[in-house]
């Protein structure tokens, strides 16, 4: 990863710019920029945006052979499960640790920003976080990792949350047991720190663990 930093630095640096340069732009002005440049991505990368209502009646499963997204209308989340994972799923009032490995995208350049999921080096590593489940609302926050140390902040991302309602938290004990996964494309306003501020969309591939 510190091979990396500089460049990521860099392209943060450079992306400030060119949003200073833009500060007379009114937010609604930056929120449409964003929403084109999502649907951009979505076009892009053929993902094929499947309703709630048919995400639910299939059990909370997108097909991933048909590269299908659920488009959580009220948040503008689009969520691919590619594994539900093993273990069970967060319980009303049950606290719990996650490690999580992730590649995050901006989506305004298709360009990687940051990653712990030895995208480009054979170094694994992990973000933790403590979450809890209140009523089916989570809260987090985050212990370590790439995230909070690039962002200095440890909260974790809204749109890293809402997945937690549908996978299962584990740890496999044979090597048929797998890990959740999912992709999925955050707006500004569910996003990290940088992207709020900066209203711009982040996609993102992460798998989620129970902690010991």
């Amino acid at each position: 990863m510190k091979k990396y930093l500089p460049l990521l630095l860099f392209a943060i640096a450079l992306l400030g710019i060119t949003t200073s340069c833009n500060d007379q732009e009114t937010y609604a002005e930056q929120k449409e920029y964003e929403n084109s440049r999502i649907n951009a991505y979505i076009a892009k990368h053929n993902i094929n945006p499947i309703s709630e209502e048919l995400f639910h009646s299939r059990g909370d499963s997108t097909s991933v052979e048909k590269n299908e997204y659920v488009l959580f209308a009220n948040s503008g989340i689009y969520m691919q499960i590619v594994e539900k994972g093993c273990g069970q799923k967060l319980k009303n009032g049950e606290s719990g640790d996650v490690l999580c490995r992730y590649s995050e995208w901006n989506i305004n350049g298709d360009s990687l920003q940051t990653f712990n999921d030895g995208t480009f080096s054979k170094t694994l590593s992990y973000d933790k976080f403590t979450v809890r489940n209140v009523s089916g609302s989570f809260t987090a926050t985050f212990v370590f990792g790439v995230m909070a140390n690039t962002y200095g902040s440890t909260q974790v991302p809204t749109g890293w949350l809402v997945p937690l309602t549908y996978i299962n938290l584990g740890r496999p004990e044979n090597e048929n047991e797998k890990i959740a996964r999912v992709k999925i494309i955050v707006p500004h306003n569910q996003g990290q720190a940088y992207a709020t501020s900066n209203v711009y969309a982040c996609f993102y591939d992460i798998t989620y663990q129970r902690g010991l």
